[in-house]
């Protein structure tokens, strides 16, 4: 099993990437080897994982990826865009501020 096992589902992710994704600190090109990265090491969690386990999970600031294990023999893949916003950051920062003031 290698990252190509899953080159499906890394080209229908990168496609969501382009269409729907803004990420400053990523490129189409960028998100590209980083997703056969975290693949590969998804790969290497899931063969490694202990017993009883059925997961293999890889993951960046930005995208999470999961192998389940499956009947067939081929694991699921999910790969997940962690999604998140500076501005809820400020609001976070702005509520501390305001508790430690208060």
């Amino acid at each position: 099993m290698t990252p190509d096992t899953f080159a499906r589902e890394i080209a229908e992710a990168l496609k969501a990437y382009d269409k729907y994704i803004v990420c400053v600190d990523k490129t189409p090109e960028d998100c590209q080897t980083s997703l056969v990265s975290l693949v590969d090491k998804a790969i290497k969690a899931y063969h490694t994982r202990a017993p009883g386990l059925r997961h293999g999970i890889a993951l960046d600031k930005q995208v999470t990826i999961i192998l389940s294990q499956s009947d067939g023999e081929v694991p699921l893949c999910a790969i997940y865009f962690n999604l998140s916003s500076p501005y809820h950051r400020r609001q976070e920062t702005r509520k501390a501020k305001v508790e430690q003031e208060g």
